[in-house]
C-alpha cells in the first residue's frame, strides 16, 4: 500500500508546473555611476526582461566599471561571453568599424529630432557590425549634447588655446586640436583622476556627466558648445540570445525595443534637471555663444567630417547625403 502511494504521488508530482526553476542569470557592465541616464536605461529596460520572462531571464547591471571594463574593453569581452551585455560608448568602437564614429560627428546634428533620425538612418549598419561579430545590438543610450567644462570660461578661440582638454574620441580629439587646444583621448574612468592630478584641466563632454562625477568640485563653468549628441550602444552575446527559448528572445527584443523609445524620450528632458543641479551647486553655464567663437569650432570639425568620409567611403557619404536631405 505504502509502495502504492510513493507512486501515485510522484505521478501527481510529475504533472504540476516546476517551482523554483533556475532563471537564467547574466551580466551587463556599464562603465558610469548608477544614476547616470544610461544606468538608469539599463535598469528599466531590466525590468522590463524581468516582466516579459516572468523572472526567467535575470540580469545584473554592474555600474561604474566594476567588472573591471571600460567602454573600450567592452565589445570583445561581450563576443568571448566574459559578460553578456554591456553599454559602451559608440566612439571607442571606431576601430572595429569607423560608422561608429557618426554620431559623435561634431555638429552634424541640432537637436535631439535629429541625432534619433541619424541613429534610425544608421542603425542597419551598426546591427550588421554587431552581426558579423556574434554579438546583438539591442537598443541605443543617447548623451545629452556634449559642452565643454572648465576651470575658467571658455568662450572664445583665445581660451581654447594650449587648454589640456579630456576628449572621448577621435573626432573630439582632431576638432579641438585644429581649433588650438591640447586634447587628451580619455576613457571615462580616467577623467576624475586626472583633473586631480593637472593631467587635464577641461573636459569635453554633457552637463549630465559633469553632473554625475560632481565636476563642480573642481571645474566651475560650462559652456553649450552642442558640440554632438553621441550614442552608447547596448549589444549583447549572440550565443548567449540563442540559448533563450524563443519566447524569451522575443522577450527580450521587445523589452530592447521599448527601452529604446524610452531613452530616446528621456534625454530629451534630461539638460533641463542637469541644469538645475548645476546651478544648485553654483555652476556658470554659458549657453549663448559669440558667433565667431562658434563658428571657428565649425570650421576645425571640418578635418573630422572628412577624415570620417574618408574611412567610410560611398556607405558614410550615402548616409550623411540621405540625413541631409530628409532633415
Amino acid at each position: 500500500m505504502k509502495h502504492t502511494l510513493s507512486v501515485l504521488a510522484l505521478s501527481l508530482a510529475a504533472l504540476l508546473p516546476l517551482q523554483g526553476a533556475a532563471a537564467t542569470r547574466m551580466d551587463f557592465s556599464n562603465e558610469y555611476n548608477h544614476s547616470s541616464i544610461h544606468a538608469e536605461g539599463d535598469s528599466y529596460f531590466i525590468d522590463k526582461v524581468k516582466e516579459l520572462t516572468n523572472d526567467e531571464v535575470v540580469i545584473t547591471l554592474h555600474t561604474g566599471g566594476a567588472l573591471g571594463y571600460k567602454s573600450a574593453d567592452h565589445f570583445y569581452a561581450v563576443a568571448d561571453n566574459a559578460i553578456q551585455l554591456a553599454d559602451t560608448l559608440a566612439g571607442t568602437l571606431a576601430g572595429i568599424d569607423p560608422i561608429f564614429s557618426l554620431s559623435s560627428l561634431p555638429f552634424l546634428v541640432r537637436d535631439e529630432d535629429q541625432a534619433e533620425q541619424l541613429y534610425r538612418l544608421a542603425r542597419p549598419h551598426y546591427d550588421q557590425v554587431f552581426a558579423d561579430n556574434d554579438q546583438i545590438l539591442l537598443y541605443a543610450s543617447p548623451w545629452p549634447a556634449s559642452g565643454i567644462w572648465a576651470k575658467q570660461e571658455v568662450a572664445s578661440a583665445a581660451g581654447l588655446k594650449n587648454l589640456k582638454i579630456r576628449t572621448y574620441d577621435k573626432n573630439g580629439t582632431l576638432t579641438l586640436k585644429e581649433a588650438g587646444a591640447t586634447p587628451v583621448n580619455l576613457s571615462w574612468a580616467d577623467v576624475v583622476p586626472q583633473l586631480s592630478t593637472g593631467g587635464i584641466s577641461a573636459v569635453l563632454t554633457s552637463a549630465e556627466a559633469g553632473a554625475n562625477a560632481s565636476f563642480w568640485e573642481q571645474l566651475r563653468h560650462y559652456s553649450a558648445i552642442q558640440y554632438a549628441i553621441p550614442l552608447n550602444m547596448v549589444h549583447m552575446n549572440k550565443d548567449e540570445f540563442d540559448r533563450l527559448t524563443p519566447e524569451q528572445q522575443a522577450a527580450l527584443l521587445e523589452a530592447a525595443r521599448q527601452t529604446d523609445a524610452h531613452n530616446w524620450q528621456q534625454v530629451r528632458t534630461r539638460v533641463a534637471a542637469n541644469y538645475r543641479t548645476l546651478n544648485e551647486h553654483g555652476v556658470t553655464i554659458r549657453e549663448e555663444l559669440p558667433a565667431d567663437f562658434t563658428q571657428a569650432l565649425q570650421q576645425a570639425a571640418q578635418v573630422a567630417i572628412d577624415g570620417w568620409l574618408k574611412e567610410t567611403g560611398e556607405r558614410g557619404r550615402q548616409l550623411l547625403e540621405q540625413f541631409r536631405q530628409e532633415g
